[in-house]
């Protein structure tokens, strides 16, 4: 492989464990677990964490989900999260995939990361996302598009708005020591706020970053992969066919060029995300994670999780699909079988792709037994790592 630094993460869902996941029943509304159970579960991801700062991972990255009691996503608050995991870590960097941000106030999440960032010494990562799940967002003060929803697009364009404008809080509070901000969601200071003789005009959050940090944001759409590129931070690429991965890949280097006018070092600000299951064959490791992947789609696939995936006319794939193992394979979604295949296959991207800066792999599956995620984060540190 090139001798490019490559810096590579681990990201869970961090669910409860499910010996009966796989295809069929029970569907996913059928799962109900208890507080015991999910709290069990929480405490599993953090010692999890805690494993992937000993075997030398760069990054560890919790989920934002609520409401959950199918059990596939238990952490609501990454950064609450992260912290309790940054005091039982030494070096590894801590972010959330992602911070849903319509679900927040902008301000109080830029406090948190700031909060996590400093205790952590600089070890806070901000992920920033737009949202999946209507069941959270509409109840956490948005809105958000999916295929159980009717009114998808008029959803999408408010979410989207209420991000963007969220951000632009968010920068202003993290990177200036006073800031006001007027826009159609939000104003800050609100207009006429008396203070010791005055009125408000500006605010100063507390606290602020001690040290650099970045923004990641997932990247899945066209107004997306503009807009990512545009504001100058990084762009998460997952679960799309390697044809139009490499389209995103490259289409970000060229806007990013557009509008800042100089040109990204290979694989600079991308981050490539891949499912991965690691054992001592082939075959041993295709039979060891199909029941996890039909779980993953069975959950996902109605939320269009999919749609990047290509189709035989060699078009994006319908809208809900559920992909068999086979399918995820040949759009190489995920990549499986000895942990010389996964680093050949991870060789294969970082030259299809031009090069590769940052790697996230996705060793876990819905529903996986916590000692078996264990297993594949060693195999994947002592058989893969090494080959990159």
């Amino acid at each position: 492989m090139s001798s490019q630094q490559l810096r590579t993460g681990v990201f869970l869902f961090g669910g409860v464990e499910m010996p009966d996941a796989g295809a069929g029943a029970p569907a996913p509304t059928d799962r109900r677990y208890d507080a015991a159970e999910v709290w069990k579960a929480t405490e599993q991801i953090l010692d999890t964490g805690v494993l992937c700062d000993k075997l030398g991972f760069d990054s560890f990255w919790l989920t934002e989900h609520h409401f959950q009691y199918e059990g596939y996503e238990v952490v609501p608050n990454g950064l609450l999260t992260g912290v309790a995991l940054a005091e039982r870590t030494e070096n590894i960097r801590i972010g959330t995939m992602f911070n849903i941000v319509g679900q927040w106030h902008p301000l109080r999440l830029a406090e948190d990361f700031a909060s996590l960032h400093n205790l952590s010494k600089g070890r806070g990562v901000l992920g920033i996302g737009r949202g999946t799940v209507p069941r959270e967002a509409e109840n956490l003060g948005t809105k958000i598009g999916s295929f159980d929803n009717p009114d998808a697009a008029a959803a999408d364009e408010l979410n989207r708005h209420q991000f963007e404008e969220a951000l632009q809080v968010m920068r202003l509070a993290l990177d200036h020591e006073r800031f006001s901000f007027t826009g159609d969601v939000y104003r800050f200071p609100v207009p006429g706020i008396p203070d010791r003789g005055g009125f408000v005009s500006e605010l100063t959050l507390v606290p602020r970053p001690l040290y650099p940090y970045e923004i990641w944001q997932a990247v899945t759409s066209p107004p997306t992969l503009d807009a990512v590129p545009r504001n100058g931070w990084g762009g998460v690429m997952w679960l799309k066919n390697h044809v139009f991965m490499k389209q995103f890949w490259e289409r970000f280097a060229e806007v990013y060029a557009e509008a800042h006018g100089t040109e990204l070092n290979p694989g600079e600000k991308r981050m490539l995300v891949l499912n991965t299951c690691v054992a001592d064959s082939r075959e041993e490791a295709i039979a060891s994670v199909r029941n996890g992947h039909d779980e993953f789609w069975k959950f996902l696939g109605p939320y269009g999780w999919s749609r990047g995936y290509m189709g035989r006319d060699g078009k994006p794939a319908p809208a809900g699909l559920i992909p068999t193992l086979e399918e995820s394979l040949e759009n190489k979604v995920w990549i499986v079988g000895t942990a010389d295949d996964v680093a050949e296959q991870i060789a294969w991207y970082r030259g299809q792709l031009g090069g590769l800066a940052d790697l996230m792999l996705f060793p876990a599956m819905p529903g996986d037994a916590y000692a078996k995620v264990d297993d594949q984060l060693a195999r994947i540190a002592e058989g893969v790592l090494p080959q990159l």
